[in-house]
């Protein structure tokens, strides 16, 4: 679906011994025509996120930058085997915290090492505050540490859009917090709520849970 003009919510799912599992990474178009993925999924389900673009009139073939909001596999293992299927070159955006898991220098947070997936390069280590130039109007990196030392979100001022990633999930249309569970520092978490509620959007795309049409407010109730 189209979360705003630009703005791709672009849904994959995983069969898991509990049952089907959706994760929401996204895509803003360009200025020149391609796109920015903003996180990648698994590496099994980049032909999903191909269907997803093709459903808005893009490819694979259009991606041109990849924004990881995190390091954590869910997020990051698609990272090399798109670098492998593309002909052309990808600039890869990580936070400099999370950067190293991602380029296989140092070891994920969670998890059995032995399991990562497959390193790749993060071509520019980003902080809070940088802004990648979209045709939907700049996408700003938030710092929104907790679920992982370097997670960071997406904020889209003009199309009035946050990309949460994991620093909340949906239930049921609702936002409902960090998933304490996958949250090493929960107060640090729910300090990086409190940041995003002083930004203004109507609509919030959760990596798990989806899209919620929300504001400041509603994420400010969650510290509460």
């Amino acid at each position: 679906m189209a979360l705003a003009d630009g703005v791709f919510d672009l849904p994959v799912t995983l069969e898991t011994e509990n049952g089907e599992r959706a994760f929401h990474p996204s895509a803003v178009a360009l200025p020149d025509g391609g796109v920015l993925l903003v996180d990648t999924g698994f590496a099994h389900t980049l032909d999903q996120l191909d269907d997803g673009l093709a459903e808005h009139g893009y490819a694979l073939d259009d991606v041109r930058y990849v924004l990881l909001t995190h390091q954590d596999g869910d997020h990051a293992a698609g990272l090399a085997p798109l670098r492998e299927r593309l002909d052309h070159p990808v600039t890869a955006f990580a936070h400099r915290d999370d950067a190293p898991v991602v380029e296989g220098l140092e070891d994920p947070l969670k998890g059995d090492p032995a399991d990562r997936y497959d390193p790749a390069p993060v071509d520019v280590q980003v902080v809070d505050g940088v802004e990648i130039r979209t045709a939907a109007g700049p996408l700003q990196v938030v710092a929104t540490p907790g679920h992982t030392p370097g997670h960071v979100s997406g904020y889209l001022p003009d199309a009035g859009v946050l990309l949460a990633a994991d620093a909340t999930i949906a239930e049921g249309g609702e936002l409902v917090g960090p998933n304490e569970r996958f949250t090493p520092d929960l107060e640090r978490a729910y300090e990086s709520l409190d940041a995003l509620a002083n930004l203004a959007f109507t609509d919030v795309l959760c990596y798990h849970g989806g899209h919620v049409e929300a504001g400041p407010e509603d994420v400010a109730a969650l510290s509460e």
